[in-house]
């Protein structure tokens, strides 16, 4: 099967792309389109406008095949596609599978309660994920991966199938009719029907295979396998996890996810919302004058901003950036705070300030995490767009103290949807041969031991005693400027 090939298509909150893999984990094409701006209709509400995920997804297929052909492949010799959408959104479908209401984003308030039917939501049958309907809209099927029902969901992490327990479809104020079939990470869920092969411009009759939840599937194809390894997932929401093998119900600071590999835990701290939106809020929000020294240096206001930061000193000289643009669900009265402005800052110090409380933030919910765990991690992998910046990584390395290292493929879940295709058309023995196939590591980043230490520091003495500070004045803001 040395001339086969495997698809990885990766929906997330800010773009959709079309990934195409040989088996030796070489990328052979990919095709990328950015979704559309969310639309905000009230405060802490965040819907995708129109059908914008499938939109969205129809060009990220037409662009990859379109590479694929004018490189002189034959689209026959794709074996099946993994799909890995946005998790914790929730999706009303009509009879048909057609949208009754937009999809509800998961920084939208709503998600952190049940399912509870409006008068907006009219001609509503089915309440489903993203990965359940765009799987409908490739395959005509009603059906979905057990993986990636996380919240108010009957779904039974045990026997990886929908829960027996009444009381359990009460409290989501669910029915089993009002919900679609699911299969495990790896199974096959449909095949691409006509009308989506006219649609999307791959053959008719492609295996459509089950993944997990995005940051599963990026762990899978980050290949952070081994005990004490975890991988940091920079996304608009951005996430900690580890692999596990017991479905663990007492944790306290972690939360036990299906995996991408069925039988197998994903244990995932607490994280940064908004994390990366954060940085692309920053460079749009205050990036216009970088923008033109970017044109005169010739590179990108990225690359303009991350060489400016890295002249900044670990601390940025008492700047300090607490991440709370999209509050959690148990302090919803919390928002974003920049403090210990002076005179010696610049948008650098700024910029590298979002960077290093990112760094921060997630430490202080990983270290809980392996303590409880008792397992301390010794090496982290880091994956996402914000993977390309050599400040970064060096920020975790040294906020964390530990080697960092982040692989040739950024967008790891794109590999992991490839595995998961692969292993359902019997590409491959196992998912350790396929993890040794398709992920290639890249660069390594090792800790400044001294940037350590004062990270720790002021961590230590700043940075995790600011919400004690700034929570009681953010519940006084908050009624006065949120609402409804």
């Amino acid at each position: 099967m040395s001339d086969k090939y495997l698809m990885g298509v990766d929906v997330g909150t800010q773009s959709a792309k079309v990934v195409i893999f040989d088996l030796q984990g070489n990328v052979v094409s990919e095709g990328k389109q950015a979704l559309r701006k969310m639309d905000i209709p009230a405060p802490l509400l965040a819907e995708h406008p129109d059908d914008d995920l499938w939109d969205s997804l129809k060009l990220a297929f037409q662009r990859a095949m379109a590479e694929f052909s004018q490189a002189g492949r034959k689209a026959e010799d794709i074996l099946a596609m993994g799909v890995c959408i946005i998790r914790c959104c929730r999706v009303l479908l009509k009879e048909n599978g057609e949208l009754a209401y937009p999809v509800i984003n998961w920084m939208d308030k709503r998600l952190n309660k049940p399912y509870e039917y409006i008068d907006a939501y009219k001609g509503v049958r089915y309440v489903t994920t993203t990965s359940g309907y765009i799987t409908h809209r490739l395959t005509g099927e009603f059906k979905d991966t057990c993986a990636n029902y996380i919240g108010w969901w009957p779904m039974d992490n045990d026997t990886l199938d929908w829960s027996t327990d009444p009381a359990a479809w009460k409290s989501c104020n669910l029915t089993r009719e009002n919900v679609l079939d699911v299969v495990k990470p790896g199974e096959i869920l449909g095949y691409v029907s006509e009308l989506a092969a006219e649609q999307i411009g791959v053959p008719a009759g492609i295996p459509v295979v089950a993944t997990a939840h995005d940051k599963a599937v990026e762990a899978l194809g980050a290949g952070s396998l081994d005990e004490g390894v975890a991988l940091i997932s920079l996304g608009t929401y951005i996430g900690a996890m580890v692999h596990g093998h017991a479905n663990v119900k007492d944790a306290q600071n972690f939360w036990p996810f299906q995996a991408s590999i069925p039988g197998r835990y994903l244990y995932e701290c607490m994280g940064v919302r908004r994390g990366m939106w954060t940085i692309s809020w920053f460079r749009d929000q205050f990036g216009e004058s970088a923008l033109a020294d970017a044109d005169e240096t010739g590179v990108s206001i990225e690359e303009l901003l991350n060489m400016e930061a890295s002249k900044v000193p670990a601390g940025c000289e008492g700047l300090l950036t607490i991440h709370d643009w999209a509050p959690p669900s148990e302090a919803e009265f919390r928002k974003g705070v920049m403090m210990g402005f002076d005179g010696r800052h610049t948008r650098a110090h700024m910029y590298r300030s979002v960077l290093e409380g990112i760094a921060f933030t997630m430490k202080n919910h990983m270290d809980k995490m392996a303590k409880e765990l008792k397992t301390p991690f010794k090496h982290l992998i880091i994956s996402g767009g914000g993977a390309n910046s050599d400040l970064f990584m060096q920020i975790f390395a040294d906020v964390f103290g530990i080697p960092t290292s982040r692989n040739v493929m950024k967008g790891s879940a794109s590999v992991g949807c490839a595995i998961n295709a692969g292993m359902a058309v019997g590409a491959f023995d196992n998912y350790e041969q396929a993890t040794q196939k398709l992920v290639r590591t890249g660069d390594r980043f090792m800790p400044n031991m001294e940037n350590h230490r004062f990270y720790n520091e002021l961590n230590g003495e700043v940075y995790k005693q600011v919400n004690q500070y700034f929570d009681p004045l953010l519940k006084k803001l908050s009624p006065l400027v949120d609402y409804a």
